[in-house]
C-alpha cells in the first residue's frame, strides 16, 4: 500500500479471477470507513488500476472497458443453456467470458440451464453471460451470468462483466448511460456510464458484521 493505493485480489470458491464488482465495493467501503480518503485506487493481479470515489452515501467505481471478439458457440452449450435462437455471440479474453445475446428478456429470465452439461460443453473459460434487450422502459438490457467453471452455478448480481457488456450495449443502443437488470432469482439493478476507456458503476454497501484477528 502507498498512500491511498492498495493491491487487491479476487477469489471465487474455485479460482482466482481478475475482477469482482461486489468485492471491490465491499473493500472500498471498509477503506473509506477506516481512513480519511475520498478517493482510492486498487491494483489487481493483472496490474489494472481501479479508481474508486466516495460520492455522498454511494461508492463510484471506475472499471476498465474491454473489447469482445467473434466466437462460434457450440450447439451443446446452447442446448445446455436451453437456448434455441441467438442474435449474436462474442468473447471477452480479459475475463474469459462468452457473451450470448438472445432476442427475448422473458426467455432469458426463464432459462433453466443443465449445469452438468454446461460445464462439459466448453473448456478454458470462466463463465458464459446471456443477455437480451429490455422489454421495460426502466432498463436498457437484461443479463444473467452462469459460471460453474469458476464459482457457483449462477452469480445473482455481477458487476465485473460490465467491463465489456456496458460497451456492447452502448454501441448497439448508441447511448453512454445505461440501466441494467440482472434477471437472476435474486435479481439486481445497475446504473452505468461509459466514459471513454472506463465504465462507472454506482453502488452502496453496509457493514453488517465486524471481527478481529488475534495473532
Amino acid at each position: 500500500m502507498t498512500d491511498n493505493t492498495y493491491s487487491i485480489r479476487f477469489f471465487t470458491p474455485k479460482i482466482e479471477i481478475p475482477l469482482c464488482g461486489h468485492a471491490t465495493l465491499a473493500s472500498s467501503k471498509i477503506v473509506f470507513d477506516t481512513t480519511s480518503f475520498d478517493t482510492i485506487k486498487f491494483i489487481n493481479c493483472n496490474n489494472v488500476e481501479l479508481f474508486i470515489e466516495k460520492v455522498e452515501h454511494k461508492i463510484k467505481m471506475q472499471f476498465p472497458v474491454y473489447e469482445t471478439e467473434e466466437i462460434e458457440v457450440p450447439q451443446k452449450m446452447l442446448d445446455a443453456l436451453g437456448i434455441s435462437e441467438i442474435v449474436n455471440t462474442r468473447y471477452n479474453t480479459n475475463n474469459k467470458i462468452i457473451l450470448i445475446e438472445i432476442k427475448n428478456a422473458i426467455k432469458l429470465s426463464n432459462l433453466k440451464p443443465d449445469f452438468a452439461a454446461l460445464i462439459n460443453s466448453y473448456t478454458g473459460i470462466n463463465g458464459v453471460l446471456v443477455t437480451a434487450i429490455s422489454d421495460s422502459e426502466n432498463f436498457d438490457f437484461h443479463y444473467r451470468y452462469f459460471w460453474p467453471w469458476a464459482g457457483t452455478n449462477e452469480d445473482p448480481v455481477t458487476g465485473g462483466v460490465q467491463t465489456f457488456l456496458a460497451k456492447y450495449w452502448a454501441t448497439k443502443l448508441n447511448k453512454t448511460k445505461l440501466n441494467a437488470y440482472q434477471s437472476s432469482l435474486r435479481t439486481g439493478k445497475m446504473s452505468l456510464e461509459l466514459l471513454h476507456d472506463k465504465v462507472c458503476i454506482l453502488g452502496e454497501a453496509v457493514i453488517i458484521l465486524e471481527g478481529k484477528f488475534i495473532l
